[in-house]
């Protein structure tokens, strides 16, 4: 969560001196960068769930909703959507618990395979989603604080990090028709 007022320094910035004047000059930049990401997820994590807080929703049931209105018919395999959100199957357990409980997402049967559980958007979690959804791009995703060129190297930055540290492959070429 921010300060209510700035602060007077950049406190990563007097750390960086402080690891300089410590002598651990080959790992001071890696810490402000490292530093300076995590602080900004705080930063942008508070600015979420503000937004998110009168759909009582946390960004973790925020994302489940998301992805089932995404999908096919408002509905996934359980599996399926622990895989796209990439977390633990008992986090989407626990994630799906809450949301089922406030009557926004329903367990059923999955229609082929007896041994999984299918995942559907209640009508109640398509609307309360939606208009989630609407309150986050106003006051978050259309105003994230950062010029738009500047949005553009950040995406991708990340987007390397990410890939070298094998959050994601390259998709598969497709070969040219014959």
């Amino acid at each position: 969560m921010p300060p209510s007022s700035p602060l007077p320094i950049d406190p990563i910035a007097e750390a960086k001196r402080q690891w300089l004047d410590h002598g651990w000059g080959d790992a001071a930049s890696g810490m402000a960068a490292v530093t300076s990401i995590m602080r900004a997820q705080q930063i942008m994590l508070a600015r979420v769930e503000g937004a998110l807080k009168p759909f009582g929703l946390s960004f973790a049931r925020f994302e489940l909703l998301r992805l089932l209105a995404f999908s096919r018919g408002g509905a996934l395999p359980m599996s399926s959507a622990t895989a796209r959100l990439q977390v633990h199957p008992t986090s989407v357990t626990n994630t799906v618990d809450r949301l089922e409980r406030a009557g926004l997402v329903k367990r059923s049967p999955h229609p082929t395979d007896g041994r999984a559980t299918l995942l559907e958007l209640t009508d109640t979690g398509a609307e309360v989603v939606r208009q989630a959804t609407d309150a986050l791009n106003e006051t978050v995703f259309s105003k994230p604080g950062f010029a738009d060129d500047d949005l553009a190297d950040l995406v991708s930055i990340l987007a390397q990090f990410r890939r070298r540290s094998g959050d994601f492959g390259d998709p598969p070429t497709i070969p040219d028709p014959l």
